[in-house]
């Protein structure tokens, strides 16, 4: 198994720390190339514009679409994954059914941490810069975990999404639940 890590900005180094200390197969993907490698894709926090720009220029995004390429993405991924960023007309991929607003809990000043529960894993130490909130989620989506009853990880088919940045953490365990997805 390898897993791609979009390198366009972002916490790309921390995921690939945590993957290499994992002992999983990894790979920077920058290019149509390199994403054909690639078993699943995890798409780091960063901007999101930046972030959906670039993967439109290159059709990373058909082509994550058209091959139903398991996705993981940390706060910004997890708005390029969304289906509706609420109050923007910012592309967004669809992966998963929900709405999310961004920079919801304000400025880089109001960045906080906090332990949160994650079903099926149980406590994780939750980073979240300038994070985003979902604030709506549809039928198929499955809520791992809230914070302040709003989800903050969810999942929906192959697809994984955290508003919170858990490769900021030594905690693989997220990481490890995308890995057992694909599998």
């Amino acid at each position: 198994m390898i897993i791609g890590i979009l390198a366009i900005q972002g916490s790309v180094i921390e995921h690939k720390k945590i993957l290499d200390n994992i002992g999983i197969r990894n790979i920077y993907v920058k290019d149509f190339d390199s994403i054909k490698k690639v078993d699943g894709i995890i798409i780091p926090g960063g901007e999101s514009t930046t972030i959906t720009k670039i993967l439109r220029k290159k059709k990373l995004d058909e082509y994550i679409k058209e091959n139903e390429l398991p996705t993981f993405g940390t706060c910004a991924g997890a708005i390029v994954m969304s289906k509706e960023i609420i109050g923007m007309n910012q592309y967004c991929m669809g992966l998963i059914d929900m709405k999310i607003q961004r920079n919801a809990y304000g400025r880089q000043r109001e960045s906080f941490e906090t332990e949160i529960d994650i079903k099926g894993i149980g406590k994780f130490w939750g980073v979240f810069i300038r994070a985003p909130i979902i604030r709506e989620v549809g039928k198929g989506v499955e809520v791992l975990s809230t914070h302040e009853n709003n989800p903050v990880l969810v999942r929906q088919k192959y697809h994984l999404a955290a508003t919170f940045h858990p490769e900021l953490t030594d905690d693989a365990r997220i990481h490890k639940l995308f890995i057992e997805m694909i599998r």
